[in-house]
C-alpha cells in the first residue's frame, strides 16, 4: 500500500477544496509543479493530480503545468480532472501522464470508457465519488448520477479499468476519517485496485486501512488537506507501512 499526494490545479495554483466545493478552496502555492516536486523529495512513490478546471468546465485546461510536472518528476503520475473523451486521455497520456483517472464519462458513457481501457491497457483508472446516500456524483462532483457503485462496479471490472478510486464526498478536505465500512467492501469485492480518497487525516486512519491491503485489493491512498497542514506525516506514514510489509 502507498500513500498518493493529492495535488490538485485551479487558476494555475495548488488548492485544496472542502467537500469539494469550488467555493470553498484554500491555495497552498501558486507552483503546482514546487508542490509535486515537493511530495516526492519527501518520499512519495506517485503523485495524484487533480485538473479542478477540467472537472468543473468539463474541458481540460492545464495541459503545461501536467507536462511539467510529468518532465520535472520521475515517479509515475495519474491524472484526473474532465477527461471525458479519448482525444484528451491521449493528449495527457502522451505529456508523459502514467495512468488517466475518468469519472463522469465511465458512469455516463460505460460503452465508450470501456473501449478507452480497451484502447490503453492498463492506463486508465476510474474515480467513483459518492454523497452521503451513496450515490455517485459526475460533472466535478455536481451533477447526482442516481446510481451506485454496487450498480456500476460489474461494468467497471468488465471493462479492466486499471483501478478504482473511491471518494466519499463528505468527507473530502473535512479531515474527518475514511468510510472504512465501504472500503472494506470494496477491497474485497473488486478484483482491481482500489484506492482510498477522503477524510484520510492522520496515521490511525492508515493503520485502519491497512489490513484491507492484506485482506483486500487496496493498494493506495489519496491524502491532500492533511498532507499539506501536518496532520497526516507522509514519511511517517509510508515508513510505519513499509515496515508493516517486511
Amino acid at each position: 500500500m502507498i500513500i498518493l499526494p493529492a495535488v490538485d490545479i485551479k487558476n494555475g495554483q495548488a488548492v485544496r477544496l472542502k467537500q469539494g466545493s469550488k467555493d470553498d478552496v484554500t491555495v497552498f502555492g501558486d507552483d503546482p509543479c514546487e508542490k509535486a516536486k515537493m511530495w516526492q523529495d519527501m518520499g512519495a512513490k506517485a503523485l495524484h493530480v487533480v485538473d479542478l478546471d477540467g472537472a468543473f468546465d468539463g474541458q481540460a485546461r492545464n495541459y503545461a503545468i501536467v507536462e511539467k510536472i510529468c518532465q520535472t518528476l520521475t515517479i509515475p503520475v495519474q491524472l484526473g480532472g474532465g477527461i471525458r473523451d479519448e482525444e484528451t486521455a491521449k493528449r495527457y497520456l502522451d505529456l508523459g501522464v502514467n495512468k488517466i483517472i475518468i469519472g463522469t464519462m465511465a458512469v455516463e458513457d460505460p460503452i465508450g470508457f470501456a473501449n478507452l481501457c480497451k484502447k490503453y491497457p492498463k492506463k486508465i483508472g476510474v474515480s467513483l465519488d459518492v454523497d452521503d446516500n451513496g450515490v455517485l456524483k459526475t460533472h466535478g462532483w455536481v451533477s447526482e448520477s442516481k446510481l451506485t457503485i454496487v450498480k456500476v462496479l460489474p461494468k467497471i471490472v468488465a471493462a479492466r479499468a486499471a483501478c478504482l478510486i473511491y471518494t466519499d464526498i463528505s468527507r473530502d478536505g473535512m479531515k474527518s476519517g475514511p468510510n472504512l465500512l465501504m472500503l472494506e467492501w470494496l477491497s474485497i469485492n473488486s478484483p482491481i485496485p482500489v484506492i482510498a480518497a477522503g477524510g484520510i487525516s492522520s496515521l490511525s486512519d492508515i493503520k485502519d486501512l491497512y489490513p484491507f491491503s492484506c485482506q483486500g485489493h487496496l493498494e493506495g491512498v489519496i491524502s491532500g488537506q492533511a498532507l499539506y497542514t501536518g496532520s497526516l506525516d507522509l514519511q511517517e506514514a509510508q515508513n510505519w507501512i513499509d515496515s508493516q510489509d517486511l
